[in-house]
């Protein structure tokens, strides 16, 4: 197929529409462009997210199914309950965020590359300064950090992007943390991007692109009045239950 090329002189330009993405099994919708603040938020109430590795240009998809996970299906399961009333880690929402994203971009063992470039870590870091993208950390008791989630918040929306562990299990509590807060703060979606098993075993689904989209447009037009993302220590997220 053709991929439509974005121009990056001009970060305001209109996506093509994300139905076109059709055309491309893996829901590949546009190449090109740049990462500015501007065009991130275009891409992501749009439905559209940047994905691909160094030495490739910028690659915009969206991919069809899409993963997502309601914020009241979150399954805490009995072990990682007992993880959550005893881990003696300190939680930090927002504590690093930069910090958080590169070690998001460590090396998997998993896998050959990182699709989180220096030119994504900057991007998101300025995404983040700009208010719409946020993070939560986990620090052991010398204050190193051992795990983390973060992604990207417009309106009621929050769009997970990645998240890591380097002690067993930090990424499932960081992820309790968030989605519990989200919850209680009244947003109903977390997008998950691609469907997998691992997160069908936290109360993941696939739904289809358009529904994906009808469902994220009213979502990301909530206005947030006088919000913080900022830990609630009143929110007993142990003993959680959505």
């Amino acid at each position: 197929m053709d991929v439509y090329w974005l121009d990056p002189s001009n970060s305001n330009a209109p996506f093509p529409s994300a139905e076109n993405a059709l055309l491309n099994p893996e829901g590949l919708l546009a190449a090109g462009g740049d990462l500015s603040v501007s065009r991130l938020l275009n891409a992501y109430r749009n439905g559209i997210f940047p994905w691909y590795e160094n030495g490739q240009p910028i690659l915009w998809w969206s991919p069809n199914p899409r993963g997502v996970l309601y914020t009241h299906r979150f399954r805490i399961s009995t072990s990682l309950r007992k993880i959550l009333r005893k881990h003696e880690w300190t939680v930090t929402f927002d504590g690093d965020f930069k910090k958080t994203v590169i070690a998001c971009a460590a090396p998997r063992s998993y896998a050959r590359g990182t699709w989180i470039t220096d030119e994504m870590t900057e991007a998101y870091t300025a995404l983040h300064q700009f208010g719409c993208a946020h993070s939560v950390e986990l620090w052991d008791s010398q204050e190193r950090l051992i795990g983390g989630v973060y992604g990207v918040l417009i309106g009621k929306m929050f769009f997970g992007e990645s998240m890591f562990s380097f002690q067993t299990n930090a990424s499932k509590v960081a992820l309790a943390y968030m989605i519990s807060h989200l919850h209680h703060w009244g947003f109903p979606l977390l997008d998950c991007q691609l469907p997998s098993a691992h997160l069908s075993s936290l109360g993941a689904q696939a739904i289809s692109r358009t529904d994906y989209i009808n469902m994220i447009t009213p979502l990301c037009n909530e206005v947030q009045s006088g919000f913080k993302w900022k830990l609630d220590k009143s929110l007993d997220v142990a003993n959680w239950k959505p």
